[in-house]
């Protein structure tokens, strides 16, 4: 049985998709279009609030998780963080506080 955390990629809708899609080598040029396509799967994505998730609690820096960017995530990250809470020891990130907007198509 899969851990209840880990089991959301198994329904996640980029799981037949080209990953190369949702790591883009810039943020500029053709990789504006790459990131497009990779945010349009996301919005119809069934678990894209467990995606978005699991990318803030790990700290993803590369990549499209849960229909936002790493310059879109880094805010989140940054809010609230204390000096403890870039301890290489810690496990998880600190709670994000995100606007419900940002979690929906």
């Amino acid at each position: 049985m899969l851990d209840a955390r880990s089991d959301w990629r198994s329904a996640a809708a980029c799981q037949s998709c080209e990953p190369d899609l949702f790591f883009p080598l810039s943020s500029s040029g053709p990789a504006v279009e790459q990131i497009a396509r990779a945010k349009e799967i996301c919005a119809r994505c069934p678990v894209r609030r467990e995606c978005l998730a699991f990318a803030l609690r790990t700290r993803q820096v590369h990549g499209v998780w849960g229909g936002l960017t790493e310059q879109e995530r880094y805010p989140a990250w940054s809010h609230g963080e204390r000096a403890d809470d870039r301890r290489p020891d810690r496990l998880h990130a600190p709670q994000a506080r995100l606007s419900p907007r940002a979690l929906t198509p």
